[in-house]
Order: structure tokens, then sequence, then C-alpha cells
């Protein structure tokens, strides 16, 4: 693999890959307390919570980080085709629609689990797990 190519790949990888756990984790707050970068000002100006907007701020970030990684492996598989390497060609089309699904899929699964549930239908306290099964 040519240097170039490394370095495409990287950026292709960090701009796609990046924008995706940065989305994920606004759900989490795991590797960092994402609220905090919110201005007060501008969190007083909201329609919703502050956390509510920085998981819609992450699911926009997934869903951008996922575009960048489809249309990447969208250009791959039209350079393919006019290539001529069908089969190959197919696989990384199937690769781009499988991504799409699944950040669509996800997007809409953090979104789910992010709301709150009826007291009924809320898990166990982490002890009682056990005894619940």
């Amino acid at each position: 693999m040519r240097n170039e190519d490394r370095a495409r790949l990287a950026l292709k990888l960090g701009y796609g890959l990046v924008p995706i756990v940065a989305g994920a984790d606004k759900f989490s707050n795991l590797l960092v307390d994402w609220e905090k970068y919110l201005s007060p000002q501008v969190e007083r100006a909201l329609p919703v919570p502050g956390r509510t907007f920085m998981k819609l701020v992450g699911l926009v970030e997934m869903v951008a980080g996922g575009l960048v990684l489809v249309g990447w492996l969208g250009a791959i598989a039209a350079n393919l085709v006019l290539d001529r390497d069908w089969d190959v060609a197919a696989r990384d089309a199937l690769l781009a629609v499988g991504a799409a699904a699944l950040a669509l899929m996800s997007g809409r699964e953090k979104i789910r689990a992010s709301l709150p549930r009826p007291v009924a239908q809320r898990a166990p306290p982490e002890g009682m797990a056990a005894v619940f099964h």
C-alpha cells in the first residue's frame, strides 16, 4: 500500500470512526461529561434539557461519521465497477448498505435506550438481577 493510500485510509477512518465514538459517548458520558461543553447561556435558551440536546448532537455525529464511512465504501465500489471488478464491487456495495443500515439501527436503539421506561418495565437493582432470573 502506498503512503498516499495509507494517509487516505487513516483520514477516512479518523473522520468516520471518531465522530461515531464521540456521538455514542454522548449517550453514556463514559469518556467525558459532554454537558460541561454546553454554554449555560445556550442551555437556558434550549427548548429541551441540556442532556437531551447533547444526545441529539451525538446522534447527528454518529450519522455524519456513518456517512463518511458509507460514502467511502460507495466510492470504492463505484471505482471497482468502472474497473469491471464486479465481485469485489458487489461486496463493497453490500458493505456500504450494511454500514448505512447499522448506523440507522444503532441511532434508533440509542435513542430508545435513553428514554425513561415505566417503572413496571425497569430492570431490578443490580444485586437483585439473579433473584428475578
